[in-house]
């Protein structure tokens, strides 16, 4: 999962760019970067290097990057270690000038990437955009269309139609203007905003998340369809097309994990979404239990463990203070890091705990480290009794789309009900939510839930490669 966003059609794109990353930053801590395209002469400029995006970008580093137009990108590895040659923004000169960020996974990359070898072409990195990239260059070098939009919906229709996966993508076309595209059944989000500047003059902004288009004083205009093309040329006109037409199937994580909870994705709000699946999760506490207090597990989940507790009634406490300056543990690469990372997050009020029995709530449970280190952090703090609840139903298949559980067998839910995953976390109890609870959540949205029911929105590839 990474943050990816666009600026056009203002002389501080690269400045902007910069502080819509910083209100990314969650979606990826590993690198960051931004390329910018200056007309005259031609060029492109770019800077970026592992890290946060407050440590990777200096004001001289942000001052190089000239132009009207801008690209940004902040990433998490999905797989093994970051690499210097993964990092985007990635360009290409030949044979058209075009750079290009995006946020995803490629399920079918190395049937693609092979073709591509077949053909003459060369890859300077293991990362799905410079495939994609090379894809989109092929195709509209080969374009018999006139029209550069023209050239460009086809060179992205070759994308849509031979491109598996979950992505979202936003690109420079040399100086010509900015492209952005959804794959065909949208799994990874994309909006669209726009401002007047003081000139009059119309900029635009592209982004994975609305926080970031809000920040920066942009109008929220709507979602980026899935299967559509936008395209902004240089005069500042707008122009898009459906090219392919499928079943939307955004990623539910998005909602339950990924954003922030003050964005809104497919028109509805993150908070409001999660404080809705907590409501909902108290159908599924048994009666006979005896809870004191509900509490969260720091951050994505507060909003679930107040809707549950006002449902409930009973106290809703901050029991876990989490060390703001240590990585989200979910998307921190390797499990022993992840484990070391749990250990520093979390500290607990003991006053809140002590003989008390608890019922914490957490956006999902995935591989079960996190949530057992903090049943025994509990335990160890004086909690008579620790109950778990999930807002997420038990993830029991891998993601091909983006999301870092390539094995099922990484899953503390695969082949094992609640009561084995209650004793193996060392909790009293286990409960979830349910697939239906999410649907009436997001208000009837279809979504993807490959994850949970292994019903995926393409054929499952041998090999398959996970690199956001």
């Amino acid at each position: 999962m990474c943050g990816i966003v666009g600026i056009f059609g203002t002389p501080s794109a690269s400045t902007e760019v910069y502080q819509a990353l910083l209100m990314l930053q969650h979606r990826g801590q590993d690198s960051a970067g931004i390329l910018s395209s200056e007309a005259q002469p031609g060029k492109f400029h770019v800077h970026k290097n592992l890290g946060q995006v407050s440590t990777v970008f200096n004001k001289k580093d942000l001052d190089r990057l000239h132009g009207m137009s801008a690209i940004g990108h902040t990433r998490y590895s999905t797989i093994g270690e970051s690499k210097e040659s993964d990092l985007q923004p990635m360009a290409l000169s030949l044979p058209v000038g075009i750079a290009m960020v995006h946020n995803g996974n490629v399920s079918n990359y190395h049937e693609l990437r092979n073709k591509l070898i077949s053909n003459q072409r060369f890859f300077m990195s293991d990362n799905d955009l410079e495939m994609i990239m090379h894809l989109m260059a092929e195709s509209y070098s080969r374009s018999i269309q006139s029209h550069v939009f023209d050239r460009l919906c086809d060179s992205v229709r070759t994308v849509l139609s031979e491109v598996e996966g979950g992505y979202s993508v936003i690109g420079l076309l040399g100086s010509d203007g900015m492209f952005a595209y959804r794959d065909p059944h949208g799994i990874r989000p994309l909006i669209m905003g726009h401002k007047k500047e003081a000139d009059g003059k119309i900029s635009y902004c592209l982004t994975s998340e609305t926080c970031a288009l809000k920040f920066l004083g942009y109008e929220v205009d709507r979602d980026i369809r899935a299967g559509e093309v936008i395209w902004i040329d240089q005069s500042g006109k707008v122009q898009t097309r459906l090219l392919t037409e499928k079943t939307p199937l955004p990623c539910m994580f998005e909602w339950i994990y990924f954003s922030g909870a003050d964005s809104t994705l497919e028109n509805k709000n993150v908070y409001e979404v999660r404080l809705h699946l907590g409501e909902l999760l108290s159908a599924h506490i048994p009666k006979n239990i005896k809870i004191d207090v509900v509490a969260p597990v720091p951050d994505t989940s507060r909003p679930a463990a107040i809707g549950l507790a006002e449902k409930l009634k009973v106290p809703f406490r901050e029991v876990l203070i989490k060390n703001r300056y240590v990585q989200r543990s979910f998307i921190t690469a390797g499990q022993n890091q992840r484990q070391i990372a749990v250990g520093l997050k979390f500290s607990v009020i003991d006053e809140l705990v002590k003989g008390k029995n608890v019922l914490l709530v957490d956006d999902s449970i995935v591989r079960g480290t996190t949530s057992k280190k903090i049943i025994e952090l509990l335990k160890q703090h004086g909690a008579n009794e620790v109950y778990f609840a999930s807002t997420c139903p038990p993830v029991i298949h891998p993601c091909y789309y983006g999301i870092d559980f390539p094995s099922s067998k990484e899953l503390i839910a695969f082949e094992r009900a609640p009561e084995q995953v209650s004793e193996f976390l060392g909790a009293d109890g286990v409960f979830y939510s349910t697939i239906g609870d999410l649907s009436t959540a997001l208000k009837g949205q279809s979504f993807c839930k490959a994850c949970l029911n292994g019903e995926y929105a393409y054929p499952v590839h041998s090999g398959v490669k996970h690199e956001s």
